[in-house]
């Protein structure tokens, strides 16, 4: 009887508990972007019963007890616990880990995880480029990392945006070293949308790039699929208008016409205009020159994977006209990507990608004296639309603005194809060898038209002989690097990490350029060299070629304790083909080192800190600037006598330099990593210290002996500089889930920089950077002080009366006495009298602060987003303002001294001879900003609609690009930068304003779909 009741009750405990049991499904997705998640490691919590989720994010578990707890884990997100009470269905949706200490970050020839990094590394993410939508993926480091810069020349479309790292080092090249997948490329070359993250490399751990290394380094990965994955296919595009965010207070007719009257009758002159009641207001120059423009951009991507393979293939298509002049200034860009992965075995892995990439550009002239903007501000708003200045009323150098874009015309168009080839292998556990090639070839052509043209008597503008230039351009280069790395751990608490490898790289091209004189018919249709027959004296074709190489080793030990203590040290061999033999190989080394304190036992168990370390690197880098110093180019000019007649030929142009070499930087950084109240709170902090050594300084005087004065030749250029750069970077993000419908990620950043040179050879002052003209140059490169400041006269007000101009210094040695409103100069070096050497510093283009404000919020199925970015402490030079008698001025100038006490800052009307047009403080402004860059809001449609159409993710959003630009300065734009003839930052004139094309104002509309 008892072991029938017995067997009675295990029989009903059984049916009990099986009726407790359950099977659980459900689908496991992103937060923001909805898509699934495979791979998801879904267990029964103090079990060992689990599945993974599959290619759609799908999991069963079968025979779950309804009081279980299922553990949903997956690397970089937050992991879930969840109570199954008796659910049969359970979705998830996990959260991207704010920490990611565990995830692995690219720092060259390599990776490491987050939090064993002991550098000084940034990292953006493709969810920051997929919500700023850039038009150019450098965008979207601008006021995401902390120390970083991006700056342009111009606002118009295609234009080439120019990236600096901690502060200006140097008074050449200061544009980092750019890593595509392996290969050195071009920010510009690559759709924003198929990039995955950025790693920034901004310290002394750049030195494993040795040579190219001092300027930072910023390493592109790009998407690639996701094995075990089916196939997604994603699309975003936009459409939107653009419009100028500014333009400037000029004065109408009537203003215009006053002024100049007043100017003539203070020289005793006839007034030009007698009668100004019928003037109104005139022609507003700018507002026929800004148009609203339409830019669109189309992006679709199929990407997937199965056991053993990946694929990613993208493709885009982006059309921007420009807001001036749109027939005449507009950009399109095409882009093909592939990237492809197999494993080819258990050991070896075979990857592939390309990206293949085409533009078209027109373009109008910008930020130049004489450019359709420069000349619509200083053209006369009593001319009408049509009218030419045929009198030469305002000077030589000064058109209408419309009838010099009707009369430009050229083109540009580019093509690439560029990738990587890659074999990874791994002949035993913890040690693998790779080896991968990357390639690039980029070819252009353009082509201008000089119709005959004539605006007017005198004009420098016009042409009386059509031409047409051609060029063509081919560049090509490789990357070859192979490298081993073996990783290994000793008696449980020593782990290792070797790298050892070698690089080769080589880049070639070459370069024809011709001119072709006299077009049919004067028209751009005609224009070509085979159809212009013209003859010329002068030389009309040119051509360059060149090939350089660079060969290198490299080695890399990584070291911890117990994952708490951590060595690292990089040395690299390079020799560089672009100096002369005995010159070219040198060696960088670097070191670091970081503390992980949270591991200790003293805080392992705090409930504020949860992962804080200490961090400092130091080493030596390069910067591979001033190829060919050594050599004597026939770029100069001679004239020979052959046959008894005078021939035109070419000499030796600058002289050489046989001891050139390149620059090299010594760079300190001690940073703090800290995680605090559950990971909701991220701070890093860093302090920096770099010398820059061997700067370049052209024309350094020598003997007159050497020929430097013959026509074309020129004095060398040597390494003579040194430049100290010290500053701190802050950044603190705080990200918080208040519930499953709302979550809000906030950040901040700012860095600060102190730059100066501390020495040149000889005290050498080199000097750069124009103003108006026939003035001396107005920025410098001096000890003491920036590279690139302003110098010029300082002002201390106007003179009100006589007695203040008989009272002070006298102004006469500038070129003209002094009169009351004119502008009252500083005698800075108290020698009794006003002269240029009065001149003194009168601020930099360079920004003290670099900030970067961005928000993200999320309430249910809608989205907010806004992005900013601001620079505090630089100025800017107005240099837009022609100096000519009757010319339009802005209406700054409606604030000008009339009579004692009328105005203590604006100069007197007049067009009598004075020095208030010399270069001096009051032209020079406060050009600190903040920007509104992105202000975006988005609403994803809901899942359960998105199930009935088979879509995973449908969203619609509204976005307003630069939005905002809050400063002082009167000009277009505060954030513009000068560059060189190659497109790059030039330090002595980048904060020289001649009229920047502004950046516009996009309004855009856009989808994403995910199917």
């Amino acid at each position: 009887m008892k072991t029938k009741l017995t067997l009675l009750l295990i029989f009903s405990f059984c049916m009990v508990s099986y009726a407790q049991q359950s099977n659980v499904s459900g689908i496991i997705t992103e937060q923001g972007t909805g898509l699934p998640i495979p791979g998801v490691n879904i267990i029964i919590k103090n079990s060992i019963k689990g599945v993974v989720s599959d290619f759609d994010g799908y999991y069963s578990i079968k025979d779950v007890p309804e009081n279980a707890i299922l553990q949903f884990s997956y690397l970089g997100y937050v992991s879930q616990e969840i109570k199954v009470n008796n659910q049969q269905k359970i979705d998830i949706v996990l959260i991207e880990d704010v920490s990611k200490l565990d995830e692995v970050v690219v720092i060259g020839y390599g990776g490491q995880k987050k939090k064993d990094i002991t550098g000084a590394v940034s990292i953006v993410s493709s969810e920051t480029i997929e919500e700023l939508r850039p038009v150019d993926a450098a965008q979207a480091l601008q006021g995401t990392s902390a120390g970083v810069s991006v700056t342009a020349p111009s606002g118009s479309p295609g234009g080439q945006f120019n990236i600096t790292i901690r502060g200006i080092n140097s008074n050449g090249d200061n544009g980092p070293l750019v890593v595509i997948d392996g290969y050195k490329g071009d920010l510009n070359s690559i759709n924003p949308s198929d990039i995955e993250s950025f790693s920034i490399l901004k310290d002394a751990q750049a030195a494993i790039y040795g040579i190219e290394g001092a300027n930072g380094v910023v390493l592109v990965t790009t998407k690639s699929g996701r094995k075990n994955s089916a196939i997604k296919i994603n699309y975003n595009g936009y459409t939107g208008i653009q419009q100028t965010t500014r333009q400037l207070p000029y004065l109408n007719a009537t203003e215009y016409g006053l002024l100049l009257n007043e100017s003539y009758a203070a020289n005793g002159s006839n007034l030009p205009y007698p009668n100004v009641s019928n003037l109104g207001t005139g022609t507003d120059w700018q507002d026929q020159l800004f148009d609203t423009a339409p830019i669109t951009n189309h992006s679709i991507s199929v990407t997937g994977g199965g056991e053993k393979s990946t694929y990613y293939f993208g493709g885009s298509f982006l059309e921007q006209d420009g807001i001036i002049a749109s027939d005449k200034s507009n950009f399109s860009r095409g882009n093909v990507k592939v990237k492809l992965g197999f494993d080819l075995s258990d050991k070896l892995k075979f990857t592939t990608s390309a990206n293949y990439f085409n533009n078209n550009r027109k373009t109008i002239g910008e930020n130049a004296l004489g450019s359709p903007l420069f000349n619509a501000l200083n053209y006369a708003p009593t001319y009408a639309l049509d009218q030419e200045d045929v009198s030469g009323f305002l000077g030589n150098e000064v058109i209408n603005p419309l009838s010099q874009i009707a009369n430009t015309y050229n083109k540009y168009d580019g093509s690439s194809i560029e990738g990587t080839f890659q074999l990874d292998y791994e002949p035993i556990d913890g040690l693998k060898i790779t080896s991968r090639i990357g390639l690039k070839s980029y070819k252009d052509t353009q082509k201008t038209f000089a119709p005959i043209v004539n605006y007017g008597s005198g004009k420098v503008f016009n042409t009386d002989r059509s031409s047409v230039t051609q060029t063509k351009n081919t560049n090509n280069s490789y990357t070859w690097d192979t490298f081993v790395t073996y990783n290994k751990n000793f008696a449980e608490k020593h782990n290792t990490s070797f790298t050892i490898g070698t690089s080769a790289q080589r880049a070639w091209g070459d370069n024809l350029q011709g001119t072709g004189f006299d077009v049919p018919n004067n028209e751009w249709e005609f224009a070509d060299i085979s159809l212009a027959n013209g003859l010329s004296e002068a030389k009309t074709s040119s051509s360059y070629i060149y090939d350089t190489r660079l060969s290198s080793f490299f080695g890399r030990l990584q070291y911890d304790y117990e994952g708490k203590y951590f060595l690292s040290a990089m040395i690299r061999r390079d020799g560089a083909s672009d100096f002369a033999p005995d010159n070219r190989i040198d060696y960088f080394s670097s070191a670091t080192a970081g503390w992980i304190l949270s591991e200790e036992s003293f805080l392992e168990d705090s409930d504020v800190i949860n992962f804080l370390k200490l961090r400092a690197s130091y080493g030596s880098l390069g910067n591979n600037v001033g190829d060919d110093l050594y050599r004597a180019l026939l770029s100069g000019e001679a004239t020979y006598v052959l046959n008894g007649g005078l021939v035109t030929g070419t000499a030796n142009g600058r002289i050489p330099n046989p001891d050139a070499t390149w620059e090299t930087a010594d760079k300190l950084d001690i940073g703090l990593d800290l995680n605090l109240f559950n990971n909701k709170i991220q701070i890093t902090a860093d302090y920096f210290l770099e010398d820059r050594n061997d700067l370049l300084i052209a024309n350094f005087p020598v003997s007159g002996i050497l020929g430097a004065s013959a026509p074309g030749a020129g004095l060398p250029t040597v390494n003579a500089g040194t430049t100290r750069t010290k500053g701190i970077e802050f950044f603190v993000n705080y990200k918080e889930n208040f519930s499953e419908n709302l979550s809000l990620d906030l950040s901040y950043n700012v860095t600060k920089v102190d730059g100066e040179v501390t020495s040149v050879s000889n005290d050498i002052i080199s000097e750069g950077g124009s103003f108006s003209v026939g003035q001396p140059s107005i920025t410098r490169m001096e000890v003491g002080q920036p590279i690139g400041y302003f110098y010029g006269l300082k002002t201390d007000g106007v003179f009100q009366n006589q007695a203040e101009v008989d009272a002070a210094p006298s102004q006469a040695g500038l070129g003209s006495a002094a009169s009351p409103g004119d502008l009252k100069y500083v005698d800075t070096n108290n020698d009794g009298e006003i002269t240029i050497a009065d001149r003194t510093n009168l601020g930099k283009a360079q920004a003290d602060y670099i900030m970067g404000l961005n928000l993200r919020i999320n309430y249910k199925n809608l989205d907010f987003g806004t992005y900013m970015y601001a620079e505090l402490g630089k100025e800017m030079v107005r240099n837009y303002e022609r100096d000519q008698p009757n010319i339009n001025r802005s209406s700054l100038y409606l604030n000008r001294w009339t009579g004692e006490g009328t105005s203590n800052t604006v100069p007197r009307a007049t067009i009598g001879a004075t020095t208030n047009r010399l270069f001096s403080d009051f032209f020079v402004e406060d050009a600190s900003f903040l920007r509104i860059q992105n202000i975006q809001l988005g609403y994803s449609l809901p899942d359960e609609f998105l199930e009935k159409i088979g879509v995973s993710k449908l969203r619609i959003y509204g976005s307003v690009n630069n939005a905002f630009t809050f400063t002082k300065y009167t000009g277009f734009d505060p954030a513009a930068q000068g560059v060189n003839q190659d497109g790059k930052l030039d330090v002595f004139s980048s904060g020289i304003d001649y009229g920047f094309y502004p950046v516009s104002r996009q309004f855009i509309l856009g989808l994403n779909l995910s199917i």
